[in-house]
């Protein structure tokens, strides 16, 4: 699953511009720490773009247009600048957030933050499911921001803030306002982020979603996206925007009246914004819904497949995958005209070793080329993490990275076993001829847009770049020129993508190795 980046909060302004605020000028750096490479970095595919990151961070963007205006405000993203220490002289607060994964980044951040005389606040899904790790903090804003941060100006305001703010309820995110995006440098990043929708009504085990965000799948109204979308367009950027839902489709009779209908409607003359986000695996099932989905914008959408094993899709609370075939359903997706990019877990107890063969056949023969395959961990917050404790077979802290080889609990299967299992898909499925195979296999399936593909000065000179690196320098260079002559004989309007999914894989190969 893949969270928005960081707390995404909202709060009218005229709440925090009250009582002493309103006379406090404070300088706050809004820092978020670096990802390292892994799966959803694509950092080593987006030095083909010179892009420095994937996107901004949302939540943080967020947070700043709900301090007060009055406010010096400067965000530093570690994964596009360098935090300098006349950056840290010049602030009063720092706002730090992030995901498990950046942990280290984090630490190292927070140390130099206090050595600095800073006071350091922290929010989002890191400081969230383990609090208790952060006691160098001063101030820990949890859960939904909507709900705390306000609590903690106040507080601030009257010279009594408090060292943690929780809040076990959620939000109404209707109220959340535009993110600053004036605040970043929109050149070094491949895509903008926005948030449509939270929550999600299922209850896999394995997932910290519901238990950060709730069941219920709660959207912004039409015109507050529209004016988001309005905002980004005028800053100048018309490439592709990610949306960070834990499953949009969650309200689909919402989608259909309202929000589908929007997009479609502001999106006519804006033919380069397309929109990636998150489904579950139902949308094969609503022919409607898909159809608007793709005229409305969308190109791609991440599902989670998990696992072909019905047992381990039973085990881990996946109901909705069983009893189904997803491999025909992945190319009911794909005809339809949207990209599936899948997730995959291995290490259910329910696992035996013909799990691995099982999983690599399952990826080659959907053409899921962007399939982020994963060791399960135990995140702290979520079922599984609590049955396993009391089962006690918890060991290691959780990484945040579940493509690491790694996991923090005492497996079924041996972790021998499961560790060189695991390789072995990683090792195969991202290998050149696999790989290129795949993309085949989805072009065959895959359905165009009818709107053009705008391509830019800096993708044209990616392909040339891609020729040196794929072409010439790789073992795969035969394969590599091979899928460009199929392409171009085969898939012509198609040959970008497939390009694009090419370096995909040289990102997967460089980071799992």
């Amino acid at each position: 699953m893949v969270p928005v980046q960081g707390p995404a909060v909202a709060v009218s302004r005229e709440d925090c511009e009250h009582g002493a605020l309103m006379g406090d000028l404070m300088n706050v750096l809004l820092i978020y720490p670096e990802v390292p490479p892994t799966f959803w970095s694509f950092k080593h595919a987006l030095r083909f773009i010179r892009k420095r990151a994937f996107s901004p961070p949302l939540g943080l963007l967020t947070v700043a247009a709900m301090l007060p205006p009055q406010w010096g405000k400067r965000l530093i993203d570690v994964n596009v600048e360098t935090l300098t220490d006349s950056e840290l002289g010049w602030a009063d607060y720092a706002f730090i957030s992030g995901m498990t994964i950046q942990q280290d980044s984090a630490r190292e951040i927070i140390v130099r933050c206090k050595k600095a005389g800073l006071t350091v606040v922290a929010g989002g899904p890191m400081f969230t499911t383990e609090p208790e790790g952060f006691r160098e903090v001063d101030h820990l804003v949890l859960n939904e921001a909507e709900l705390t941060l306000p609590l903690f100006l106040a507080d601030l305001a009257e010279g009594r803030p408090k060292h943690v703010y929780s809040t076990a309820e959620f939000a109404d995110i209707r109220q959340s306002p535009m993110p600053l995006w004036e605040l970043v440098d929109m050149r070094q990043y491949a895509s903008m982020i926005i948030q449509l929708s939270r929550g999600c009504p299922f209850n896999c085990e394995f997932c910290s979603v519901t238990e950060l965000f709730g069941h219920s799948t709660r959207l912004k109204a039409a015109d507050q996206i529209i004016a988001e979308l309005d905002g980004l367009y005028a800053l100048g950027w018309h490439g592709p925007i990610f949306s960070g839902d834990d499953n949009l489709i969650g309200n689909v009779r919402y989608l259909k009246d309202e929000l589908l209908p929007a997009l479609s409607e502001w999106r006519k003359g804006k033919e380069g914004v397309q929109f990636a986000t998150e489904v579950s695996i139902n949308l094969a099932d609503d022919d409607e819904l898909m159809q608007m989905m793709v005229d409305a914008g969308f190109a791609t959408v991440f599902i989670g497949i998990e696992t072909p094993d019905e047992a381990s899709l039973a085990e881990c609370g996946k109901r909705l995958n069983t009893n189904r075939n997803m491999i025909a359903d992945v190319k009911r997706i794909q005809q339809a005209g949207l990209q599936v990019q899948g997730g995959f877990i291995v290490g259910f107890d329910s696992d035996t070793p013909s799990i691995f063969q099982r999983q690599i056949d399952f990826i080659q023969q959907s053409g899921i080329v962007t399939a982020m395959v994963g060791l399960l961990q135990a995140i702290p917050g979520t079922k599984l993490h609590e049955r396993l404790g009391k089962e006690g077979r918890l060991r290691d802290d959780v990484t945040g990275d579940n493509a690491d080889g790694t996991t923090n609990f005492v497996s079924k299967m041996s972790f021998e076993t499961l560790q060189a299992g695991y390789r072995r898909i990683m090792q195969t499925i991202y290998s050149p001829r696999l790989h290129y195979g795949r993309i085949k296999v989805f072009l065959q399936e895959y359905t165009l847009p009818k709107n053009k593909t705008h391509l830019d000065l800096q993708h044209i000179l990616a392909f040339f770049r891609s020729i040196y690196q794929l072409g010439i320098k790789s073992r795969g260079r035969l394969l590599y020129w091979r899928l460009l002559v199929w392409a171009a004989f085969r898939r012509p309007k198609a040959f970008p993508l497939a390009v694009t999914l090419a370096l995909y894989g040289y990102h997967f190969r460089k980071s799992f190795r």
